[in-house]
């Protein structure tokens, strides 16, 4: 997805540079003279954007001085520059536009670096303005000095070096453009200092010239047509969603394309919410973490249409060994994406929207009538779903059962709201528990696994989506690598909520050293909570930053601590959590394995018939009540020793 860094060529310079004319010619009035500063700020104003995050330093320092005229433009001063990065990207992922993240040269420049590979890897629309030392120092190692057009050129679809005040409305319009288009990603804008301060004509609109660039392609409609044909034919079909249907906001057309069909559909953990949990043909979250009907409906399937996806190794397994019986349609706006991982028999290269509508089309002039062809399919499908629930036993410690915890944070919420994880067990919880019925309601870090993601994002999100609930679904690791992004939302009125998973560990590298490493637990245990040390006090944390701080030990607590959230609405709220360190995600797919190894809890490996699962059924163990879809099964039903350590 990268392309060559350049800096703008001569040839593409504003009219107001152009040399020569014809001096009779009609002239219009002249561009009003304004400092670099003063365009990017201009800039950013006639393209809509409205927030951005940042901080100052030297180097982009006279950006700072017009931001404080601008009429339309809010800045929101965060604590550190990766907490602009991904309240950047949390505020494109919840609205869909854009997100503006700005820092000045050296260190707070390579600040933004994990966010730039984060947006990168989950195609998220960023850009990231950073000022530069003056050119005539660049390559002298001055004061921080850094070569970030370098460092980011493989975590960006492109990077501009402006030197020259005129170059900056175009550079900034261009990489708006680019980092908005075709597969949405992160763009990089290096401003020299001396272009900041110098002065030049201001000339709008521009006119982009970016030759090669073309992010959408033509739908093939022979490809569309031997698309539908398969899904016609095919007795076993997943509709495989990924990511790429949340950034097209194609949930429509998918959610037409699925009732035409009648094919059960997976969503990923980049995709939770494109496809609604409550529809009966969700088969839930497919992958390491994912429900065993969905892991085994793809390694059971003989067709596998996927839609902006890019067969992760955390989808697939052992990649050889994935989905062995299935031909594969692949739909994606990138082409680099299509037969990377998986050699497809039908390559679909075009944006998710057009394409799922055009499917549909194609698909009813066939006139075909699928119901009676898949119906041993579904057969096997709710096979699995009874026999297999979503569920988990609570710990034996008397600690609060984290799946316990988010499952309500869920049902209170409610599905407008918008949920922002971190990286780890609790990552994966909210993903299984937390019923998500539109696109934008899950933010997270699906391919960097980024901890201290989600207290930024939630900040991000909110700002793009003032009206809605907004939560930060943390763990105590992640939690304590971006808190104090707490002083931003206390001062900039922000009330986010946030929920601390705190188990006292890092528990995602616990669990596999229980798995593993035979329970030898190295450099994992936190202290922030379990026994007597606790370090930090969450609540005592929160309430220096001026937020409400609670803090929940029993479940009986739980349900009016979240309710106390939700009506909180004048600062943040952040509620400790202290839950059982024990406690583990299932279902599991080790690494480097095939899907069909597949473990529904510890020891537990589902049975590749039709016959119920084992005996000896634990009686605690627990299912949360779906709303809609599959009916709910008795706990006679769950398997024997569904259990966590």
């Amino acid at each position: 997805m990268s392309s060559p860094t350049t800096p703008l060529p001569s040839a593409v310079r504003t009219p107001a540079r152009a040399a020569g004319g014809d001096q009779h010619a009609t002239r219009g009035p002249e561009p009003e003279l304004i400092t670099g500063a003063e365009a990017v700020v201009r800039t950013l104003e006639l393209l809509g954007v409205t927030d951005v995050f940042g901080l100052p330093g030297g180097a982009i320092l006279p950006v700072y001085d017009p931001l404080l005229e601008a009429k339309t433009l809010r800045h929101i001063l965060v604590r550190h520059e990766q907490g602009a990065g991904h309240a950047a990207e949390g505020y494109a992922a919840a609205s869909g536009r854009v997100g503006v993240a700005i820092a000045t040269s050296g260190p707070g420049a390579t600040n933004l670096v994990t966010a730039i590979a984060d947006a990168y890897m989950d195609s998220v629309p960023l850009l990231a303005i950073t000022g530069q030392v003056f050119s005539t120092l660049m390559g002298t190692d001055a004061f921080q000095e850094a070569d970030i057009v370098g460092i980011t050129m493989p975590i960006t679809k492109h990077s501009f070096l402006v030197k020259q005040a005129a170059d900056i409305p175009l550079a900034i319009a261009s990489a708006f453009h680019i980092a908005s288009t075709g597969r949405p990603g992160p763009v990089l804008v290096d401003i020299t200092k001396d272009a900041q301060q110098e002065t030049a004509p201001f000339v709008w609109p521009v006119k982009l010239d970016l030759p090669g660039y073309r992010p959408i392609a033509k739908v093939h409609g022979k490809q569309v047509q031997a698309a539908a044909q398969l899904l016609a034919s095919g007795k076993r079909p997943v509709l495989y969603v990924g990511g790429g249907v949340v950034r097209a906001r194609a949930d429509d057309e998918l959610l037409a394309l699925a009732d035409l069909t009648g094919a059960p559909v997976v969503t990923t953990l980049m995709a939770r919410g494109a496809f609604p949990d409550s529809h009966p043909s969700n088969l839930g979250m497919p992958g390491m973490h994912g429900t065993v009907p969905a892991v085994l409906a793809l390694q059971e399937s003989d067709l596998l249409v996927a839609v902006g996806a890019r067969f992760d190794d955390r989808v697939t397994g052992k990649a050889s060994l994935f989905a062995p019986d299935a031909k594969v349609v692949h739909i994606d706006i990138d082409p680099a994406e299509i037969g990377k991982i998986r050699t497809a028999e039908v390559p679909i290269v075009g944006d998710a929207k057009e394409v799922l509508g055009d499917l549909a089309s194609a698909f009813r002039d066939l006139g075909a009538q699928p119901a009676q062809p898949y119906a041993a399919w579904w057969e096997r499908i709710r096979s699995l779903q009874h026999q297999y629930p979503l569920g988990y036993t609570p710990t034996s410690d008397g600690l609060l059962s984290p799946q316990h915890v988010i499952t309500r944070i869920g049902e209170i919420s409610g599905p407008e709201a918008v949920y922002a994880s971190g990286v780890g067990q609790h990552q994966m919880w909210a993903a299984q528990f937390i019923r998500y019925e539109r696109p934008g309601a899950w933010l997270n870090s699906g391919g960097a696994g980024t901890m201290g993601y989600a207290v930024p994002a939630a900040m991000g999100a909110k700002v793009s989506q003032p009206d809605r609930v907004v939560w930060a679904i943390d763990g105590d690791g992640c939690f304590q690598m971006t808190n104090q992004e707490l002083a931003t939302c206390v001062i900039n009125d922000i009330p986010i909520k946030v929920a601390v998973i705190n188990n006292s560990s890092l528990g995602m590298v616990r669990q596999w050293q229980t798995l593993f490493y035979d329970g030898r637990y190295s450099n994992t245990h936190l202290n922030t909570g379990h026994g007597s040390v606790r370090v930090p006090d969450f609540v005592k944390l929160a309430e220096a930053y001026g937020a409400l701080g609670i803090r929940v030990e029993k479940e009986e607590d739980v349900d009016a601590a979240i309710r106390l959230a939700l009506e909180t609405n004048d600062r943040p709220v952040v509620i400790d959590f202290v839950v059982s360190a024990d406690a583990m995600v299932w279902p599991m797919v080790p690494q480097g394995v095939s899907n069909s190894g597949v473990q529904y809890a510890r020891d537990h490996a589902p049975s590749w018939d039709d016959e119920a699962p084992g005996s000896g059924v634990d009686p605690d163990f627990v299912m949360p009540a779906p709303e809609g879809g599959v009916e709910p099964v008795s706990e006679a039903d769950a398997i024997a020793g569904a259990e966590e350590r």
